[in-house]
């Protein structure tokens, strides 16, 4: 009776109970989803799932205990995912509409500590197809490739003549090209000098014999006419062989054969040589040793110092493919060439078998050494930035780290380096520019903590970016100042903030 005369029990307990169900839902989901007094545990939660922050961002947790305490992370600051020099104390987005990214505090610890070197999952290794090779430490070439053509070997040409007048009564080398041995016939010629000569050397050879018991002094001068005879004949390129045979036999020879000098090719024979009056000096015939030839090449002006008489060459043929010989340079051309900016090599190449002919072209391939132990990487694995040359080393167990080196010659796919690596450590060859890419980041973030170790830093850092928010409406400045930044030469992270704390608040 009592209760229902209160209303409560009629339709009016029955709205109310609805509206104070309603009026605390709403408080419930006000303090849940708002947290005014910066108390909920969920507010750290919502942060890190929908980047939403209710209350000021502190270093503490509720009740004043330290976040590390109750398992939560602590976000330091937030970085801009396209450009890591670009940060901002509070969440925020960039000219695309992409959220920052969060820093923690363990992260910026293990950046700290460890510097640009990247650690990376092994899977994820594997994904990335990263392919490491050893450093290696050795001669450092430098192959020269050219083309050239075979001819005589200038230092193996001899030339046949008569060193007196007299008549040529036959011939035994009649064309161009027919090969000779070393002392065979060339040619008959009759003399009258040759055949006084000879018979000097007969009457001093009898006059001598005369004297063979006499006195030393008449004995020496008969003996020392028959010398005379023979130097005479020998002047003249009589053989020892005919001299002797002139000797034993005691007859004279109207004509006297004249033999080669040399073995090798006729290049050339005078025509009508046979009928024909001989004079001293007359170039009778040429004859080219072959059993090796000169192989003249050319290189360019910047080719030449790697070349020096003595150096190989390795020299092949397309009229003997899958044959090399290897030749020997003899002589290098002092005048270069104005027309084609090149020097002329000649380089003896051995034709023992005689199957090499003048005039055939070959392909020449040197291969000088530029350096002696030369520590040596493959080109692909080196990243230039500028000024400046990176190669990742892998250190094992998924790690990476970027090094500076100095670089030097470069020939083949190799590169020389002077400092920064040694023999035995493990590079990168491919997917580098992603490690390069982690190691800017991580080297950056490092940078930046540098300079924002505490929040009140970083609040200060916001500041000076809403200072460059001012500039950037009023002078249109952009981040082309942070683009291209290396590591090393980026500013404070926090002058770099420009818009995105202002945007932060905004939110």
């Amino acid at each position: 009776m009592t209760d229902k005369a209160s209303g409560f029990g009629g339709p009016i307990g029955t709205w109310l109970r609805r509206v104070a169900w309603v009026v605390g839902s709403f408080a419930s989901f006000f303090l849940l989803f708002f947290d005014p007094l910066d108390v909920h545990p969920a507010d750290s939660w919502l942060q890190r799932i929908v980047g939403y922050h209710a209350g000021p961002m502190t270093a503490a947790a509720p009740g004043g205990e330290d976040a590390s305490a109750t398992g939560e992370r602590e976000i330091v600051f937030y970085r801009n995912p396209m450009d890591p020099t670009i940060t901002s104390p509070v969440p925020a987005k960039d000219e695309m509409g992409m959220d920052y990214v969060p820093v923690y505090a363990d992260e910026a610890e293990r950046a700290l500590g460890a510097g640009a070197t990247v650690a990376i999952d092994p899977v994820v290794v594997q994904n990335m197809n990263v392919q490491t090779q050893i450093v290696e430490k050795g001669d450092l070439r430098h192959e020269i490739r050219t083309v050239g053509y075979l001819e005589y070997d200038q230092e193996r040409m001899v030339t046949v003549t008569t060193k007196y007048d007299g008549w040529v009564e036959k011939v035994y080398v009649n064309y161009v090209g027919e090969p000779v041995a070393e002392g065979a016939g060339l040619f008959e010629v009759y003399s009258p000098e040759l055949v006084q000569t000879e018979q000097e050397l007969l009457s001093a050879m009898r006059y001598a014999a005369r004297f063979r018991d006499a006195p030393d002094d008449a004995r020496l001068r008969a003996e020392a006419l028959v010398d005379a005879a023979r130097a005479r004949l020998a002047f003249w390129d009589i053989s020892p062989a005919q001299i002797a045979r002139l000797e034993e036999t005691g007859e004279i020879f109207r004509t006297l054969t004249v033999t080669a000098p040399a073995g090798g090719l006729v290049m050339k024979r005078m025509p009508g040589l046979e009928g024909m009056a001989v004079t001293p000096g007359m170039e009778a015939y040429h004859i080219a040793d072959i059993t090796s030839l000169w192989l003249s090449v050319e290189v360019f002006e910047d080719q030449v110092v790697w070349i020096r008489p003595g150096a190989e060459a390795e020299v092949t043929f397309t009229y003997f493919p899958g044959e090399t010989i290897r030749g020997t340079v003899e002589f290098i051309e002092p005048e270069l060439s104005e027309q084609t900016r090149t020097l002329t090599v000649k380089i003896a190449v051995p034709n023992p078998d005689g199957r090499l002919r003048k005039g055939m072209f070959a392909t020449v391939v040197f291969d000088p050494v530029l350096v002696r132990d030369a520590v040596t990487v493959p080109a692909e694995s080196v990243l230039r930035t500028g000024r400046r040359s990176v190669v990742i080393v892998a250190l094992g167990d998924g790690r990476f780290e970027p090094r500076e080196v100095e670089l030097g010659h470069a020939h083949g796919g190799l590169m020389e380096v002077h400092s920064g690596l040694a023999a035995g450590d493990r590079i990168v060859t491919s997917s580098q520019f992603l490690l390069d890419s982690e190691s800017k980041l991580r080297a950056a973030v490092q940078t930046m903590l540098s300079g924002a170790a505490t929040p009140a830093g970083a609040h200060e850092g916001h500041a000076m970016g809403e200072m460059d928010h001012g500039m950037d409406h009023e002078g249109h400045e952009g981040h082309e100042g942070h683009s291209t930044a290396e590591p090393d030469e980026a500013a404070d992270p926090h002058h770099g903030h420009h818009n995105h704390g202002h945007e932060g608040h905004g939110a």
